[in-house]
């Protein structure tokens, strides 16, 4: 192989390289598109996008967020998620919300046989009994280390509500 036709292979490869890494890479699915993709869920994302979390949700994170089913909030007493929605109950919501995730990711192997008292981004912290599966406060984990780019999911059985003030 002569050396032009060698300059010009050598070009080519170059230049598809460069468009090659240019690209956008397919990423994994972030906490709120496995919850937006997931019917069970519907009631939890409308919540989350009424709060305003979206975006913070989608961030870097690691978050470690407990998620109630569609399920866990018709338990509620009758009128309270939609009470709950309106826009004069934003900071109510805000801190429902936020009582449901926990800085970093944690799984259930790391749960496993523990007894915590853990801190969420609330500011109020949640107590976890890993001994016999998983519960937070009175809430039992159905579906654990659903992984997502930035954070895990525990699916829960319940709402939690953060302590009055």
């Amino acid at each position: 192989m002569n050396r032009r036709t060698l300059l010009r292979v050598a070009g080519a490869v170059s230049a598809f390289a460069l468009i090659a890494a240019c690209v956008p890479a397919q990423t994994e699915p972030d906490i709120v598109d496995i919850a937006s993709s997931n019917d069970d869920f519907s009631t939890l994302v409308a919540a989350v996008s009424a709060a305003g979390l979206v975006d913070t949700l989608k961030g870097d994170g690691p978050f470690t967020v407990f998620a109630p089913t569609n399920a866990a909030f018709a338990a509620l007493p009758a009128g309270t998620v939609e009470n709950l929605l309106k826009p004069e109950n934003k900071d109510q919501l805000v801190a429902i919300l936020t009582y449901h995730v926990v800085p970093g990711a944690v799984t259930s192997d790391q749960l496993a046989g523990q007894r915590l008292t853990v801190a969420t981004v609330n500011g109020a912290n949640v107590h976890i009994d890993g001994r016999k599966g998983v519960k937070v406060n009175k809430s039992r984990v159905t579906t654990a280390d659903i992984m997502a780019s930035n954070g895990v999911i525990h699916v829960i059985d319940k709402v939690l509500l953060p302590p009055s003030n």
